[in-house]
């Protein structure tokens, strides 16, 4: 028998979903009949399946045979202390990164290790969750769960839009006004090679973007987009849709735009979350992570002298 006790990042999960996790492979039929049949006990006591654990129950889980599966294969060690070296805050609920562009949030579609991944094998002590995603070339703020609470209770936050996440992004051209509003509803969908887009279209889920100008450069404009929705690319085909894309947007830019930028030493997406923050449980929760150095160095580069005045926030 294995004897477990219950830590805070499972405290009021459902026992068959602690299962699920903590008898990786074995089929879910077989967790349920482990439960109807009573071997499964939560401080001596038989339990249901929808038995919610609490912080430091005993959980008594019988023997079970799993086929055996291959050695987890382990990232190189240079991506994993880039992936330490790039928390930026943590305590008893959250962990905090300043991801860089070019690494995935998640593992999967060709990608072996994300950020996640990376994490556990950084920290293999902590139980570490996902709650919420960057695109891979995105940079900047993105969170990680260490309790249930946390998780369940950011990603609550997030569902009823009392999550402030802004980004900094490099505009293509001039955009008439230096303050307004994209709301267009977005659709996924599924190019015939399997490549997944994002288009505009009347029959997708609401989507809200506010835009801000920060600075001004020749070509192209700073601008701050704050969220209303969460949608999939939704920054960048907002942009697009407007006929301003993200400067380095390889899926939704301007090609001839995006070769002009790279001559001024934009060799990525200028899309950056700079900031995210939250109240939970009466705290309140503010990250902010500064435009990376490869993306100042371009400014740099569009500045013309006495005409670009750099913001304190840009860091």
């Amino acid at each position: 028998m294995r004897q477990v006790e219950i830590g805070p990042e499972r405290d009021g999960q459902r026992i068959d979903n602690a299962l699920v996790t903590l008898l990786k492979g074995v089929p879910k039929s077989m967790i349920y009949r482990l439960l109807r049949t009573g071997q499964v006990r939560v401080n001596g006591k038989r339990a249901k399946p929808d038995t919610r654990l609490s912080q430091g129950d005993m959980l008594r889980i019988p023997p079970v045979r799993v086929a055996e599966r291959p050695a987890q294969e382990s990232a190189s060690q240079s991506a994993i202390t880039a992936v330490a070296e790039a928390v930026i805050f943590e305590d008893k609920h959250f962990l905090v990164i300043d991801k860089p562009s070019g690494m995935a949030s998640h593992g999967g579609s060709g990608v072996s290790f994300g950020a996640i991944e990376l994490l556990r094998q950084a920290r293999p002590k902590d139980h570490l969750e996902l709650v919420h995603r960057l695109d891979r070339d995105t940079s900047g703020v993105l969170v990680f769960a260490r309790t249930r609470a946390g998780l369940t209770g950011l990603q609550a936050a997030i569902r009823a839009g009392e999550v402030t996440k802004q980004y900094l992004c490099l505009m293509v051209g001039h955009p008439q006004k230096a303050k307004f509003d994209v709301n267009a509803p977005l659709k996924k969908f599924v190019l015939q090679g399997g490549e997944r887009m994002v288009r505009v279209a009347d029959d997708g889920k609401p989507s809200l973007t506010f835009f801000r100008e920060m600075e001004q450069y020749a070509g192209a404009r700073l601008m701050q987009a704050t969220l209303g929705t969460g949608r999939t690319h939704q920054i960048r085909v907002h942009a697009a849709h407007i006929g301003h894309p993200v400067a380095g947007d390889a899926k939704y830019g301007d090609k001839e735009a995006n070769k002009r930028f790279r001559e001024r030493g934009l060799h990525r997406l200028f899309l950056h979350a700079s900031h995210l923050s939250f109240e939970l449980d009466g705290r309140a929760y503010s990250f902010s992570a500064p435009l990376p150095d490869e993306l100042k160095s371009v400014l740099d580069a569009l500045s013309t002298k006495g005409k670009s005045t750099r913001r304190p926030w840009i860091g």
